[in-house]
């Protein structure tokens, strides 16, 4: 019997995880999305052609392996179709490889729409969230009025979606009252288009637990691919300012129907720096020339906002609180081709709050915004020279000494480098 390897972001999403999951998956059999939904991106460069994916496993690109979108995703239908039929028309067989569980939650464009209300509403102390609907559906979800995939062709569909589409227009009237949402939520309209999405989308619906479980009880190897990261989690991250699901190990759980003795190796996955988008607490930024000048070496903005990233310095503490949440076994760690044309280097390894120095991360918000980042510093120096290196040995010096400086202070190897923006520019080390 198998184990599933996973795969994990520390800090607050675009970590590059598509690049180890395009590794893993090029001999996987199984390839999984279990949290979130379109407001996650993975870019992926497949024959030449580059794909935006939402909610499809990127996995599923390598030709022959299933992709499973997993009971702990909400599901927005067209975006997924979109997906689909982008995909078929460049040759994929989506067809036989596609699979989505039957308990996945769907969004659905009232949803949206009470996202964007509710941010108006918060005014300066809004999210940052992106507006596609993900945290309503969430709420449906807990709230125990959500419509899952199953629902679609249940005989109350109809009456379900009535009923939730009359609730959330009196909901929105007290958000935004100044708005007129019924012709734009037209009951009709909307029942007819979920309908057509349920009858394109009703061969790919199936029991994705039980063929997970068949899966590893036939030695077959299952790939998770996580979404967001660990400080968006909505238990552990930096709430408020986080996502609605949780993308930490324990999401990996229950958004697949996985047990913990299921779990192989645990990927963690980072940048040379740290980034972020959207609002919340970053005690590694940097509001001056050297975070712009990360920003464009790294092209850091959003897959999926196009918003341009927050950017700072590696932060050790807050990978070191990623590694306790989710059991790290190994770490990848990318763009260390971009840090490395900095001269000097700065690294995070404790937070002074208010004289007192802690290498201990808390979510705490009053303590995250009063905490200043204590440094250490490296040589960098080695700039683009790296992405033909193909061992660790072949990395100039100060490169393998900031790598190693890493790995010694979070006490968990290295296994992928990120060399260059290229998917193949990677150094795989086969002792780690």
């Amino acid at each position: 019997m198998s184990k599933a390897d996973v795969v994990i972001g520390c800090f607050y999403g675009d970590e590059g995880k598509g690049k180890v999951i395009d590794y893993l998956a090029a001999d996987a059999d199984v390839a999984v999305r279990c949290t979130g939904g379109d407001n996650a991106g993975h870019t992926i460069k497949a024959n030449g052609v580059k794909y935006a994916m939402h909610l499809i496993p990127s996995g599923l690109l390598s030709g022959h392996t299933i992709g499973v979108i997993g009971n702990g995703v909400v599901l927005n239908p067209q975006v997924l179709l979109e997906e689909i039929n982008n995909l078929k028309e460049h040759g994929y067989d989506v067809d036989k490889y596609l699979k989505i569980s039957e308990k996945t939650h769907v969004i659905f464009p009232y949803h949206s729409k009470l996202d964007v209300a509710l941010e108006k509403v918060r005014q300066a102390k809004k999210i940052g969230t992106t507006g596609k609907g993900i945290g309503p559906s969430y709420c449906d979800k807990y709230e125990r009025s959500g419509i899952r995939m199953e629902d679609l062709y249940a005989p109350d569909f109809k009456e379900r979606l009535k009923e939730q589409t009359e609730l959330k227009l009196a909901l929105l009237k007290v958000y935004d009252p100044e708005t007129d949402y019924t012709k734009e939520l037209d009951f009709d309209k909307m029942f007819a288009e979920y309908s057509d999405y349920a009858a394109q989308l009703e061969p790919y619906v199936c029991d994705t637990i039980t063929l997970l479980h068949k899966a590893l009880e036939d030695d077959k190897k299952v790939v998770v691919e996580g979404a967001q990261a660990t400080l968006l989690d909505i238990d552990f991250g930096s709430y408020p300012y986080v996502t609605s699901s949780n993308p930490t190990i324990g999401g990996i759980l229950t958004g697949t129907g996985l047990s913990a003795s299921d779990i192989g190796n645990v990927y963690g996955v980072i940048k040379a720096y740290s980034s972020r988008v959207g609002e919340g607490p970053y005690v590694t930024e940097l509001l001056d020339a050297t975070g712009d000048r990360i920003r464009e070496l790294g092209h850091e903005y959003g897959t999926t906002t196009g918003r341009p990233r927050r950017c700072g310095w590696l932060d050790l503490v807050t990978l070191k609180y990623a590694k306790r949440l989710n059991g790290l076994t190994a770490l990848s760690v990318n763009h260390l081709d971009t840090i490395g044309k900095f001269d000097t280097i700065k690294v995070c390894t404790g937070y002074d709050v208010n004289g007192e120095v802690t290498e201990d991360f808390t979510t705490n918000l009053k303590v995250l915004n009063n905490a200043k980042p204590v440094y250490e510093e490296l040589e960098g120096g080695w700039g683009d020279e790296i992405a033909s290196c193909k061992t660790f040995e072949e990395l100039p010096e100060n490169a393998q000494k900031y790598i190693s400086f890493i790995e010694k202070y979070i006490g968990v190897p290295v296994k992928f480098i990120g060399t260059g923006a290229d998917r193949e520019a990677m150094i795989v080390r086969a002792d780690n």
